[in-house]
């Protein structure tokens, strides 16, 4: 009996090893598939990166006045910024397949409730990110041109190519993320942690904590940087305390229909 004592828990162990070393094995394949799929759809962006140049750095630059030139000061800065280009663009057309691949290694753990649940989220959060990035996408002609028009006259505007991508990268990636506030207000209302009475009483600090990562995240420190990235997020703050209010309703439905 004590032999038998023994073995069993070794058994088990060994099997929450095996589980364990099985989880890690398909997150690893989980990284390979999705490499791999950046990789594939990178391949045509690295092959049209011109046309892809004309539309991402190009288009934004249409309303400046004087026109600004994009340089490179390196040898190696125009490879490095068609590199970017073709990541960047294989990220975004792998990015259905890319959640179907989180959303597989994902759902096994999960009960039928919270799949429920997260499928509509994730649907919210990819339209909510994407709705983001046009946003700035559409307002950085007007933003650029004020920023150039400051030393018109003056100087004129010699962009490294490789800078200015990398700002409309964390322009577009900050609005995108920024984005995502109502669907992550509608969750945690939905798991009872807010509701919209907490997020009313809380907007005076919601602004003040609003501006204060609107001045870090923004890549200059003027006013009209700061209002422009904050302004939407304060409409957006707005538009969560109603999403609030109607997650909470629904709760409250749901809870007096099943009688908990």
């Amino acid at each position: 009996m004590a032999r038998t004592a023994r073995i069993i828990p070794v058994r088990q162990n060994r099997e929450k090893r095996m589980t364990l070393a099985a989880h890690f094995e398909e997150l690893r394949w989980t990284l390979i598939r999705c490499l791999c799929a950046v990789i594939l759809c990178a391949v045509p962006c690295g092959i049209c990166w011109r046309k892809i140049f004309g539309w991402i750095a190009v288009w934004p630059l249409r309303l400046s006045s004087p026109a600004p030139q994009l340089i490179f000061t390196a040898p190696t800065d125009a490879v490095f910024f068609i590199f970017e280009i073709a990541m960047t663009g294989g990220v975004v057309i792998a990015s259905p397949f890319l959640f179907l691949q989180i959303w597989r290694f994902v759902s096994p753990g999960l009960y039928k409730k919270e799949i429920a649940v997260l499928i509509p989220a994730v649907a919210a959060s990819v339209f909510c990110f994407i709705g983001g990035i046009a946003f700035c996408y559409f307002s950085l002609p007007l933003f650029l041109r004020f920023l150039v028009c400051f030393a018109e006259g003056l100087m004129d505007p010699l962009f490294r190519v490789n800078e200015y991508f990398g700002f409309l990268l964390k322009m577009c990636l900050v609005f995108g993320l920024s984005f995502e506030l109502p669907v992550v207000m509608f969750a945690l209302s939905k798991m009872g942690i807010v509701d919209h009475r907490f997020l009313r009483s809380h907007f005076r600090h919601a602004i003040v904590a609003i501006f204060t990562v609107g001045a870090v995240l923004t890549p200059t420190l003027d006013a009209l940087s700061l209002l422009f990235f904050s302004l939407p997020l304060v409409a957006l703050y707005g538009v969560s305390i109603f999403i609030s209010l109607f997650a909470g309703k629904r709760k409250q439905i749901h809870e007096q229909k099943t009688g908990t």
